[in-house]
């Protein structure tokens, strides 16, 4: 497709159709309603509770505190060991405002590792739902199971994605890779259709401002899937693009006009701000909100280095011809920028642990195309080069034989594979290190699994891709071409692809033993209908130690 296309796939909602009007969504809280009103504000604690950045002796616990009668105003918190609160191990007093838009954010110490915990607020009289959060374990750890979701646009549908995750005991730690709100604007059509399926934006048009960023995350909590989510699993959370602006990057956005949107560097600061302030960061240890790079061990089995691939290192976007000019392999063009590079490799460097786990946004493996197909994504021309791929060569025409030698493009520029030296430095960085390695990426929307190359073609590690909560997948994208058709030509175009799936909504689960990393999906079977079931997909393994750390399917 081209980059004009790409841009306004990004840049825009795609709707379904919407057959009626959704109904009120039950949660595992007993909390109802799927967004579109304003219940909650009126509830002393409405928006739900959530845990976050879990290390091995402590845990940020969150609330916000609607309607509280005075400004500041205090709110009391415990942590116990058992879900009835009978056995209090840690109690205090937390002071909020409207400088924080009334948020709370408690950063409890002294727990102990590889223990699952409860904890409540309390405003006066009213009292918090009960939230159950996790500490990282330490030294020999047999196993961790992690949950990966990104991309959850709100008027798109329902986060069932997020409420099947929340039913589940046996999800440690949840990674949010991204996209957790979107600050995209809808139509008149779009809203009408949003709200048919009771997903009506407030406010309608796209954010700018700290007031309305602020009211996007309120938004989002009025969903119960969300808040039962939050309550019963917590989250390690960095940002994509759109909690800002679309196609961010450094000096501005892809989606932001100076001209007519004012300073990016404010409306930067203002979503920086909200996203703080609305998710459990521990932001005592960013004292730049644009800094979210961060590490968590857990014990001797994985160390996670939670990334920032947007906004404080991305060089500017590069266009179709400035990819075939050779742009992206600039060895001076940056991704994380030279500081959050040089951070992961101390970090890796000094873990001892045997799996080394980056959560990031982008994909990172080599996912490229003819550049034909880049310029004009159809069924017949994607037939028409995978024939020419599948006649020999002594029997292609002319026409195929330049089919077959034309030169491949990124599918996507604003992955790493619009940054390519930037992708080389960090594989020379777990190749020169003799690490095991798994990337975990969101923002595409969709579900892949790859082998990671370096330029050589030395095996290093793989990746696992996860698809969205709500937002479209290549399956509207590219909505005239077979959707089992589409993802298995997607396989066989990419060398390195061993697995994709482009048209379901679900998110990715990783087991990490010492023996093996498993990763496998999740998928919802809509997001449109107030009911849902869900299907799991072939799960793939990755093994330790040299001469091992490429994707082996699972056996059935």
């Amino acid at each position: 497709m081209s980059k004009d296309q790409q841009d306004s796939s990004r840049r825009r909602f795609v709707l379904g159709s919407a057959g009626g009007v959704a109904l009120t969504m039950g949660s595992g809280l007993g909390l109802s309603g799927c967004g579109g009103g304003n219940e909650e504000a009126e509830q002393r604690f409405g928006y739900g509770v959530a845990s976050g950045d879990p290390l091995a002796d402590r845990v940020i616990i969150w609330t916000r505190v609607n309607q509280p009668g005075e400004d500041p105003t205090q709110v009391q918190w415990e942590v116990a060991t058992d879900a009835e609160l009978n056995h209090v191990v840690r109690s205090g007093t937390a002071v909020t405002g409207s400088v924080h838009d009334f948020t709370v954010k408690v950063d409890v110490t002294g727990l102990e590792p590889g223990k699952v915990y409860f904890y409540r607020f309390r405003h006066g009289s009213e009292v918090s739902t009960t939230g159950l959060t996790r500490t990282l374990p330490v030294g020999s750890a047999s196993q961790v199971k992690l949950g990966v979701f990104s991309c959850a646009a709100f008027p798109l549908g329902q986060f069932h994605v997020y409420a099947d995750a929340s039913d589940r005991s046996d999800i440690d730690v949840a990674l949010l890779l991204g996209d957790y709100i979107y600050e995209t604007g809808l139509n008149d059509a779009e809203q009408i259709a949003a709200t048919l399926i009771g997903r009506k934006m407030d406010p309608k048009g796209e954010l700018h401002l700290l007031s309305e960023y602020r009211a996007r995350y309120a938004q989002y909590h009025t969903d119960s899937s969300l808040r039962a989510f939050h309550a019963h699993i917590p989250v390690i959370a960095v940002w994509d693009d759109h909690e800002i602006c679309n196609d961010t990057w450094r000096d501005g956005a892809g989606g932001h006009d100076p001209a007519t949107e004012g300073s990016f560097a404010d409306r930067r600061a203002a979503a920086a701000q909200a996203f703080h302030e609305w998710l459990p960061t521990r932001t005592s240890t960013m004292p730049d909100p644009l800094t979210i790079y961060r590490s968590f061990d857990f014990g001797n089995l994985l160390s996670l280095h939670m990334l920032d691939t947007r906004v404080i290192g991305r060089d500017a976007p590069l266009g179709r011809d400035a990819y075939l000019a050779g742009g992206a392999a600039d060895p001076a063009r940056q991704l994380m920028g030279s500081t959050q590079a040089e951070w992961l490799a101390a970090r890796m460097q000094a873990s001892t642990a045997t799996w080394q786990v980056i959560g990031q946004q982008v994909l990172f493996g080599r996912m490229k195309i003819p550049l034909s197909l880049f310029d004009d994504f159809t069924e017949d021309s994607l037939n028409e080069y995978l024939q020419a791929e599948d006649t020999p060569e002594a029997s292609r025409t002319e026409r195929q034989r330049a089919l077959v030698t034309q030169p491949f493009i990124p599918h996507d520029l604003n992955t790493w594979d619009g940054f390519e030296a930037a992708r080389e430095q960090v594989l020379s960085t777990a190749l020169t290190q003799d690490k095991n390695l798994v990337v975990l990426s969101g923002d595409s929307h969709n579900a892949w699994a790859n082998n990671l190359r370096d330029a050589s073609g030395q095996v290093v590690g793989v990746e696992f891709g996860t698809p969205s909560v709500t937002s479209t997948g290549l399956e509207i994208a590219h909505a005239r071409i077979g959707r089992q058709f589409l993802a298995d030509s997607f396989v066989r175009m990419m060398p390195d692809l061993q697995y994709a799936e482009t048209t379901s909504r679900g998110y990715l689960l990783l087991t990490v033993t010492p023996d093996a990393v498993r990763g496998e999906w999740v998928f919802v079977s809509s997001v449109l209908q107030n009911s849902f079931s869900k299907s799991a997909s072939p799960a793939w393994l990755t093994l330790p130690g040299t001469g091992n750390r490429t994707l082996v399917r699972a056996a059935s």
